[in-house]
């Protein structure tokens, strides 16, 4: 089988959520079938790490695609020849954009429709393109896989889909992650927290993330005697603006960009993870606590209970008071029993076998 994969997503730097999903389940699908070919479409220079065998021909297909005019060219002219040039029987899009302009059948990966929930969030630009398109490519596919139930729930709700046109693969934790030891934790503290215990948010800045709540929740929390920092590690993605002046009016709140500092190196060393997004399709991080042996706090929202299971705090996210009090709670909580019982629901090895399964169409 001659199966193209959209790789554009692929970036060294940017190994987090859609990314992450791509690398792990497209990695061990070419490991465990030398008998297929690969065919990698980047839209620009790749890694050398994501050719991972040699039965991967990786293709450089420009222009680079981070634009909403630049995604059709590409996804509606560039792909359309490629797939013809290279014979593919197959086209797997772990991003979930496609082509309208192609007869091979195409699989897709549905993360959310976080634009279909929070509009506002969104350039006008993208959201006009997420609104024109999403729909389309949805109907298209010749098969989807979701990334939680939940996910699955959400769009064929939002789209009218057939319930059988769509198989759940769920996101796993990366490799890596594990506890530290006090003498860890304490060399951490020093480094990134000012010698001081902190709580810690993983992922990109951006408004659905909720980061504002999340500080007002902090500020709450400290003016109870709460004695810890709290640390936002990720990249600024989009409309940070306002919560950036929050961060920067208090000596106990720190920034460390997610470009270069690896979550394995710091999260380990948290008094609690707190990920208190306002909607997510999985929510990795929550698992990355788990491994780590962190007490997570999350929302009950979309799919964050479905991926906490009993082994989480669970918060409302429109609340700084129950953010607050879920910090609170970490103290007295003990869940590295239920945490290494939910992480088992969950493997990347798993998760390949299915999508591969769906590409035998």
């Amino acid at each position: 089988m001659r199966i193209a994969v959209n790789t554009r997503m692929l970036l060294k730097h940017r190994m987090e959520g859609i990314c992450r999903y791509i690398h792990e389940t497209t990695k061990r699908m070419v490991l465990a079938h030398p008998e297929d070919d690969f065919i990698f479409f980047f839209d620009r220079p790749f890694h050398p790490s994501f050719i991972y065998g040699p039965n991967v021909t990786p293709v450089v297909l420009p222009p680079p695609t981070r634009d909403p005019i630049l995604w059709k060219i590409w996804f509606d002219f560039v792909i359309p020849r490629a797939l013809n040039k290279y014979q593919a029987d197959v086209f797997l899009s772990g991003d979930t954009y496609m082509s309208l302009k192609t007869d091979v059948p195409t699989v897709i990966v549905s993360h959310d429709i976080a634009y279909h929930h929070f509009p506002e969030h969104l350039p006008r630009r993208v959201l006009n393109y997420y609104r024109n398109y999403f729909p389309e490519f949805h109907k298209k596919a010749a098969h989807i896989i979701a990334v939680s139930e939940f996910t699955k729930q959400d769009i064929i709700k939002a789209y009218g889909l057939n319930p059988e046109k769509i198989t759940v693969a769920h996101n796993a934790a990366p490799q890596g992650f594990r506890p530290f030891s006090s003498e860890e934790k304490k060399l951490v503290q020093k480094q990134f927290s000012r010698g001081k215990p902190f709580f810690i948010y993983v992922g990109s800045l951006h408004p659905r993330k909720n980061i504002k709540n999340l500080i007002l929740g902090f500020i709450e929390y400290k003016s109870q005697g709460g004695k810890e920092n709290l640390i936002l590690l990720g990249r600024k993605a989009w409309n940070y603006s306002e919560f950036e002046q929050l961060i920067a009016s208090r000596n106990d709140t720190i920034w460390l960009d997610g470009n270069h500092i690896d979550p394995r190196e710091v999260l380990p060393a948290a008094e609690a993870l707190v990920y208190v997004s306002l909607h997510e399709g999985f929510g990795i991080p929550i698992l990355e606590g788990m491994s780590s042996g962190v007490p997570v706090i999350t929302s009950d929202v979309s799919s964050m209970p479905e991926v906490a299971g009993k082994a989480a705090i669970l918060v409302d996210p429109s609340s700084p008071q129950s953010i607050r009090d879920g910090m609170t709670k970490v103290k007295s909580s003990n869940l590295e029993s239920e945490s290494e019982v939910q992480l088992k629901h969950f493997s990347w090895d798993k998760s390949a076998s299915v999508i591969y399964k769906s590409l035998i169409l």
